[in-house]
């Protein structure tokens, strides 16, 4: 009797090549670290809700509209939304997906990002800036896991899609996308220095 694999959790991964990713991440970091030192607004948010770190979520969330490094990252991450988009098989319509808000985040040693989702967007991702040794990757969960109710556990060595959360691991040059309502969250940086991403969200209009 067949089994039939429904509803499957699509996650896009990509690298830049070495090269490019390399001079660009020169760029990206050099702003990434400037901004920390101006966003005042960004400091304080990030004292309350992002302790340890920092992220301009709240404060500079349209880098890619202020910034011609940013907005040559945005179009590096249009390509590969558009190849994402094509899997997923969306019906646009007479609309376009285009990136709407683009923030940065910088966790020193110790620093964690609990579970969250982005709501209201379609598409959302994360890019490497600089990864150190040690630094975590990106935890996904299985959007069902509050109705596996009596459900035994997994075998260890259970197949990707079996499992409830998979880390997908992070490094400078990588790109994640993923969609929006897909919950995730980012374990401790155990990396001797400051793990730096940019992340982004993609709206349909």
């Amino acid at each position: 009797m067949p089994i039939h694999s429904l509803f499957p959790t699509r996650v896009y991964s990509a690298s830049l090549p070495h090269a490019r990713a390399t001079a660009l991440n020169t760029r990206l970091l050099r702003e990434c670290l400037q901004l920390r030192e101006d966003d005042v607004a960004g400091q304080r948010w990030s004292k309350r809700s992002y302790p340890g770190g920092f992220t301009s979520y709240a404060s500079a969330s349209r880098m890619h509209q202020v910034s011609p490094t940013f907005a040559a990252l945005e179009k590096l991450i249009d390509g590969h939304v558009a190849r994402f988009v094509r899997e997923l098989e969306f019906d646009l319509g007479a609309g376009r997906l285009a990136m709407s808000d683009c923030w940065v985040n910088i966790m020193p040693r110790g620093v964690t990002h609990s579970l969250h989702l982005h709501p209201l967007s379609v598409i959302s991702g994360t890019y490497y800036v600089r990864v150190p040794k040690g630094a975590p990757g990106l935890k996904f969960e299985d959007p069902r896991l509050e109705r596996f109710m009596a459900a035994p556990p997994r075998t260890a060595d259970a197949e990707d899609r079996n499992r409830a959360w998979k880390v997908l691991p992070a490094s400078a040059g990588a790109l994640l996308l993923f969609e929006s309502w897909l919950r995730h969250e980012v374990a401790p940086n155990a990396g001797n220095s400051e793990r730096v991403s940019i992340s982004f969200n993609y709206h349909w209009s």
